[in-house]
């Protein structure tokens, strides 16, 4: 049963609930909780689809707040409240309000739920976009015991966990998270089969894809061993690789529906990894309504601390470029000239002043020894001869 009411108030909305439920035959009310879907008009059909289909394994009244925006400074200053019911077969197994929100109202939507949530029946609140920074304090966040967001679909998903670990209460939930649940259960169980130390981790998958890093984050907090994060084409997750002092051990998802189990010492084992649909996250979060501990411990280990302890533990190779060789400057070929003229005149006076030398040492010792002279002294040592084209330097560099 569909009914339409426009501009309408809570009361009318509670009476045609109640008008509905006896009008196909079932007045009793057997849900378990009430569902707030808080989304835009883009997304609501999807996110309509997916509480509906999930109310059919979580009983449970959906309420679907979409805040439309109006176009003019006059209509943004008139309330109005649109309601659309949908009860029976076209609900699921609950009951689905969809609530579009018109000017100021807009801004107090947890006035209107409230008077619509079901009595002593917990409460889950679902942001599938644009999600508030701080859902806890959110007005109808606050209304809720379990608060669901979906870093996936922010715009920067990485810096959305950094976010969400500053403003995490008890009850926050996020569906990337939910996302990676079969893969934390396969390496728990890969890890029983063998009695081993883990001394470091590779999570390998999307490069924008907030589960990756939350997989890791939850591998680093847990094992207390570094994690290196690397990149692949998708989709989604598609590698987990541990070293350990007993082997090797890799999950490979390659195709995003079925993995490999490789366990050193053991035969390679396929098992089933399939990426799940929303209604499927949705489902698993509805199970559970207590504060999820190991999540939290994860989203506070944080992506930077991650980022630094594979830094510190992988430490890039520094790479070192030649030094070019500095080419020794042009000789100078009338330097040259110069240097050999004026080496080789050098050489010539020196052989002049020894031979003179020596001659006055042979006279002197002839005296001493009674006129005797001592054989005469070697020729003095001939002075290069220079080619004709060096002389004419050279007498200029010589000349007084």
């Amino acid at each position: 049963m569909k009914i339409d009411l426009t501009d309408t108030t809570a009361g009318k909305i509670n009476k045609a609930l109640v008008r509905g439920r006896r009008e196909i035959g079932t007045p009793a009310v057997g849900m378990v909780l009430t569902m707030v879907v808080v989304t835009d008009e883009e997304n609501a059909y999807d996110a309509l689809k997916a509480a509906g289909d999930a109310s059919r394994e979580h009983p449970s009244r959906t309420l679907v707040v979409i805040r439309r925006v109006s176009r003019s400074p006059r209509d943004r200053t008139q309330s109005r409240i649109d309601a659309e019911i949908l009860i029976g077969a076209d609900a699921g197994t609950g009951e689905t309000v969809v609530l579009r929100l018109h000017g100021e109202v807009s801004d107090h939507a947890q006035s209107v739920v409230l008077p619509l949530l079901l009595p002593d029946a917990p409460v889950v609140v679902w942001w599938p976009v644009d999600a508030p920074a701080d859902p806890a304090n959110d007005p109808l966040g606050a209304l809720a015991q379990r608060r669901v967001t979906d870093s996936f679909a922010a715009e920067q998903p990485v810096r959305e966990l950094t976010a969400r670990a500053k403003s995490y209460a008890p009850g926050d939930t996020d569906l990337s998270w939910t996302r990676i649940t079969p893969w934390r259960s396969m390496l728990a169980a890969a890890l029983d089969q063998v009695t081993c130390e883990v001394t470091s981790v590779e999570v390998e998958g999307e490069e924008f894809n907030p589960s990756c890093e939350l997989l890791a984050m939850w591998l680093a907090d847990r094992l207390d061993v570094p994690v290196r994060r690397t990149l692949s084409a998708g989709p989604g997750l598609t590698a987990v690789r541990m070293a350990t002092d007993a082997g090797p051990i890799a999950l490979d998802r390659s195709d995003g529906s079925v993995a490999t189990l490789s366990i050193h010492g053991q035969p390679d084992r396929a098992v089933a990894l399939k990426r799940r649909d929303t209604v499927d996250l949705i489902a698993e979060e509805l199970r559970r309504l207590d504060p999820d501990d190991t999540y939290a411990s994860a989203l506070r280990f944080g992506v930077e601390r991650l980022n630094s302890s594979v830094s510190t533990a992988f430490p890039a190779p520094v790479t070192r470029r030649p030094v070019a060789a500095i080419p020794a400057p042009a000789a100078d070929p009338v330097a040259g000239v110069k240097d050999a003229g004026t080496g080789a005149v050098e050489g010539a006076r020196k052989s002049e002043t020894d031979g003179k030398a020596a001659g006055a040492l042979g006279a002197g010792g002839a005296a001493s020894t009674g006129g005797t002279a001592s054989p005469a002294a070697p020729a003095a040592a001939q002075a290069p001869v220079l080619p004709a084209e060096a002389q004419e330097p050279v007498r200029k560099a010589i000349s007084p």
